[in-house]
């Protein structure tokens, strides 16, 4: 049966500071930081803190913006006077990445990929650089993705909002592209036309200025595109003409440099906003026109149904494009994976993919748990979301079953391809900073640019015997925030399959694995698992071979145990695992810590040049900025502690740039100044010496 998604309950209302504000369809405060820094009137209390810029194209709203807001022009922003641009930039490059054999029969490759927009927080409230809470939206299932939006903009606050570079650096080192937001609402939630008509003004020499802008920041903050989406009614078809001239120029400007763009399906050809539920003649011209494509991909509104989506996939077809660069808007805000869906319309099971679809807002996995949520269930529901109800991609969701679950359909990505390779199994967030093994940190935390490359099938494990529990904990880690727990009564050998990979491996490489087990667990004897050759087909296990890697005994801590791979053959590595084995099926409770595949360990260059840039008090903390120069050689992100007065080192935070902000400093014990170290951290973590400097009280 052919289904209309209601196009009315994902709109909704945001009040931003005094004024009332929208995004499309409209981002609520649940999405994302429950941290009161992250919030309007944060920054009266710290005027230092960064957020991620949004801007008006031009002509700004009349009367007072709200507390914690800055109302800004895109048209006069300028990268040398934008005090918070080395606190946005990004600095991962976007990783290649490439498709194993599907983990299923039922995942596709080639076919219908995925693109999420996703609210962090409301537009003016998105910090550059994480926050002190754990309650925050962090994404790990980027294999599944290709592209991500950031997604936001108000009538309030600001049309145009770039990704913070937390978001961009997770992003990137996992091979998903970033998009940024142009939103221009309904009238109904604030919007004005001349906004549009600001956006695509041309000067005195029929150029447009502000699609040099949105090239200009998306290249100098280091994100790759756009999504665009003009919602403001009354318009006329000279409008739409201009609009249509203006998203061929930013393309031909932003092409050259890798940025793509994605055009919602709202305004069309008349200039009235008709939401096509399709790609058709009204909206075509905004994708392709007769000399060439305009958009990259467009996302198609949620009014599709089964014949508008074929229809617009032959559109595309008979336009010489992909039809699997078409989005089907998929609002889960609401329901997540009760959401009702006509999935065979999109994805079906019995012949290819018709197109490509979009969830809107999947950061609900976070938003509709009850109060007092935890990084634990977040991400319990966030593998739920993507990996389905039976938490293993290997199997693919029953028949009948209402949701279908991306892994299910799309086949995933990896970017696994080169050597040194480490994982802590760091999501991004936690309780509390571990560093080998101790807790260096007792204050939770979230920055997505720590995040580490984590297992991106969910969990695929092969027994004979009873599944036990994997998930992501954050009870205990050797590094970071988080590591990987395995639960259960084992009662036969279990492979638990972790990486698919392209890694060089020679008679020299080696694999490290930190474990432990907890207090209440029998012994496990470890295996690792490494396949030389792809799996023979979908849905089957990789041929792997298996290395001894020591018993563990209840009453241990943490320990590394390394394993030459070269005595298994010659060849890249393709995949990655350990084999569990219990004593007598007693209860099980192990934990990986990190993982690491390398020729050799290196220690890295330090940066220099720490300095304090700038200071504020406020209720007898200070609040300071931070820079200094890039350490020499590869650098994966730099980490920054206080040397205490007795000696220990308390983590402060990290960043994968050379600017930083810290919050709330104050004096310990009677010290005469608080002093600060910034390290350079490799990909296999080995830390460099540090770059000092000091607070003086």
């Amino acid at each position: 049966m052919n289904r209309q998604p209601p196009p009315v309950p994902r709109r909704r209302v945001l009040l931003a500071g005094a004024g009332a504000a929208a995004a499309l369809l409209g981002p609520s405060f649940g999405g994302g930081s429950a941290l009161a820094a992250g919030r309007p009137g944060a920054r009266a209390a710290d005027p230092l803190q960064p957020y991620a810029s949004y801007w008006f194209p031009d002509s700004l709203p009349s009367g007072t913006p709200g507390e914690g807001i800055t109302w800004r022009s895109l048209a006069d922003w300028r990268p040398e006077t934008d005090r918070d641009l080395a606190f946005n930039t990004a600095t991962v490059p976007l990783a290649e990445r490439f498709t194993p054999v599907p983990a299923n029969t039922t995942a596709r490759a080639g076919q219908a990929r995925i693109s999420a927009l996703a609210a962090f927080d409301h537009t003016a409230g998105n910090p550059s650089q994480g926050s002190a809470t754990a309650d925050y939206y962090a994404p790990t299932h980027w294999a599944y993705l290709d592209e991500l939006v950031f997604w936001g903009g108000s009538s309030g606050e600001g049309l145009i909002l770039a990704p913070n570079a937390p978001v961009v650096d997770a992003a990137h080192r996992n091979g998903v592209p970033v998009l940024g937001t142009v939103f221009l609402p309904p009238a109904a939630f604030g919007g004005q036309l001349r906004w549009t008509r600001d956006l695509v003004r041309r000067d005195a020499s029929g150029r447009f200025p502000l699609a040099a802008k949105l090239v200009q920041v998306a290249t100098v903050y280091g994100f790759d595109g756009w999504f665009l989406n003009a919602e403001t009614e009354g318009g006329d078809a000279a409008l739409a003409a201009e609009m249509q001239a203006f998203l061929r120029a930013l393309r031909a400007a932003g092409a050259p440099r890798g940025l793509r763009i994605t055009w919602y399906d709202a305004m069309n050809t008349t200039g009235q906003v008709g939401w096509q539920g399709a790609l058709d003649e009204l909206n075509r011209p905004f994708f392709q026109d007769a000399a060439g494509p305009v958009a990259d991909s467009l996302f198609v509104d949620f009014r599709w149904s089964a014949g508008r989506l074929a229809d617009s996939g032959r559109l595309a077809d008979r336009l010489g494009r992909s039809r699997y660069e078409l989005w089907a808007g998929v609002d889960v805000e609401s329901a997540g994976w009760d959401t009702r869906t006509d999935w065979d319309a999109i994805i079906p099971t019995d012949r290819d993919h018709v197109v490509s679809y979009g969830f809107y807002r999947p950061e609900w996995t976070l938003s509709h748990l009850p109060a007092g949520r935890t990084p634990g269930r977040f991400h319990a529901a966030d593998d739920r979301f993507w990996s389905g109800a039976g938490l293993d991609p290997t199997r693919p969701g029953r028949k009948g079953d209402g949701w279908r679950a991306p892994a299910t359909a799309v086949a995933d990505r990896t970017t696994l391809s080169a050597l040194p390779f480490a994982s802590t199994f760091n999501t991004g967030h936690g309780l509390r900073w571990y560093e080998d093994g101790a807790v260096s940190s007792e204050a939770p935390w979230n920055h997505l640019g720590l995040q580490d490359r984590l297992p991106p099938r969910r969990w695929s494990v092969w027994t004979k015997g009873r599944r036990p529990d994997v998930s992501l904990d954050f009870a205990d880690a050797w590094r970071g925030g988080s590591s990987l727990l395995v639960r259960g009564a084992l009662d036969a050998p279990v492979t638990l399959e972790l990486f698919w990979a392209r890694l060089p491996a020679g008679a020299a490489t080696v694999l490290d694995l930190t474990h432990r087990l907890d207090p209440s667990s029998g012994p496990v004897a470890v295996e690792v698992a490494v396949a030389l050759r792809e799996a023979p087909a979908p849905g089957a296990p990789a041929p792997y071979g298996y290395l001894p890697a020591g018993t563990l005994e209840p009453g241990g801590g943490w320990r590394t145990d390394s394993v030459r791979l070269g005595s298994l053959g010659a060849g890249p590595v393709r995949a990655l695992g350990v084999r569990l084995t219990g004593r007598g099926g007693a209860p099980v409770a192990w934990r990986l810590g990190a993982l690491a595949v390398h020729d050799g360990v290196t220690t890295p260059a330090p940066p220099s040049g720490l300095e304090i840039t700038d200071t504020a008090i406020a209720d007898g903390a200070t609040s300071l900025r931070l820079r200094w120069r890039r350490a020499a050689g590869l650098v994966r992100h730099y980490e920054l502690h206080r040397r205490l007065p007795d000696g220990t080192r308390r983590f402060l935070g990290g960043t994968c740039g050379t600017a930083f902000h810290l919050p709330g400093l104050r004096r310990a014990q009677n010290e005469p100044a608080a002093r600060l170290q910034v390290r350079a951290v490799q990909e296999l973590f080995t830390v460099s010496e540090p770059s000092e400097a000091e607070l003086p009280w």
